[in-house]
């Protein structure tokens, strides 16, 4: 009888697991809904400003573009990984974390790469193999435009300074609630647009091209690096709910299967005990 007490601690402690991730599902598809439509709701404004930028551009100079236009190699890079502060979301963390580690070996092998998180999952684990800038992982706790821009101003001040020569985002795109896209764009330098690419738009510069683009470059890197934050945070529940979706699933599986070796030998059980009656009685009647 003693296994059979095992197999209901076990069968007891899967079901106290299944009412956590299943409640866990339902608070990240509650969460995911939310993020969802902000980064829907988003992607039109920011891929229009982006697509603003790159006419204006085909129209300039590069070097009119300031500081941030300046192509000056990849002697010192700087990653911004963006993970999240919490786990259980399946491979979300891991796989910008492997990505960060690949990027370094291969991409920018040689080079000086230094990392900045945002996220306390991917600082825990990439501060033991590079130099960390900082974390700003506090900034998922109120994710506003507000908050990202002066993250978006330190990296652009940096970069203009001359202590980085290239900045590359890496974070997973939002596609689905089951997927989620590994990008690595390039922050800065704002990459020039391609040989003979010309602009279909007659544009009017009022007051001057200098002033627009002067205002147009900050903001639309601060854009840029807000619609990554959303994208990551959109996909990270759309990752932690599919996670705890399939850990409830296997609960269900394991707890099933257990339920029929728990019935089965507590028939084997019943049986055994019959048997020893009935041949108890048949000892007395002999």
């Amino acid at each position: 009888m003693a296994n059979l007490k095992e197999i209901r601690n076990r069968i007891s402690s899967i079901g106290s697991t299944m009412k956590i991730t299943s409640a866990m599902k339902m608070v990240s598809a509650a969460k995911l809904k939310k993020a969802q439509d902000a980064i829907v709701q988003m992607r039109p404004y920011s891929n229009k400003l982006s697509e603003l930028l790159q006419n204006l551009s085909a129209t300039l100079d590069m070097e009119d573009g300031g500081a941030f236009t300046v192509q000056k190699g990849d002697d010192r890079v700087l990653i911004v990984a963006i993970t999240s502060n919490r786990g259980l979301c399946g491979g979300f963390n891991s796989s910008i974390i492997k990505e960060v580690i690949h990027m370094a070996s291969s991409k920018y092998a040689g080079k000086k790469v230094t990392v900045l998180t945002i996220g306390k999952k991917g600082n825990d684990i990439l501060k033991k193999s590079f130099d960390i800038y900082r974390n700003e992982g506090k900034v998922f706790d109120d994710l506003t435009f507000e908050n990202v821009a002066p993250i978006a101003e330190d990296l652009m001040d940096k970069f203009a300074g001359g202590e980085f020569d290239k900045i590359d985002l890496v974070y997973n795109r939002f596609k689905n609630a089951a997927t989620q896209i590994i990008t690595h764009e390039q922050y800065l330098p704002i990459v020039p647009p391609e040989s003979g690419t010309e602009s279909n738009t007659d544009y009017i510069f009022e007051p001057n091209k200098e002033e627009i683009v002067k205002g147009l470059i900050p903001k639309s890197l601060k854009m840029q690096l807000f619609k990554a934050l959303r994208d990551s945070l959109a996909a990270e529940h759309g990752a932690r709910m599919t996670a705890m979706h399939k850990a409830t699933d296997n609960a269900t599986e394991l707890r099933d299967e257990l339920l029929l070796v728990y019935n089965k030998a507590r028939q084997a059980a019943i049986t055994n005990e019959i048997l020893e009656i009935v041949g108890g009685a048949e000892a007395l009647n002999n």
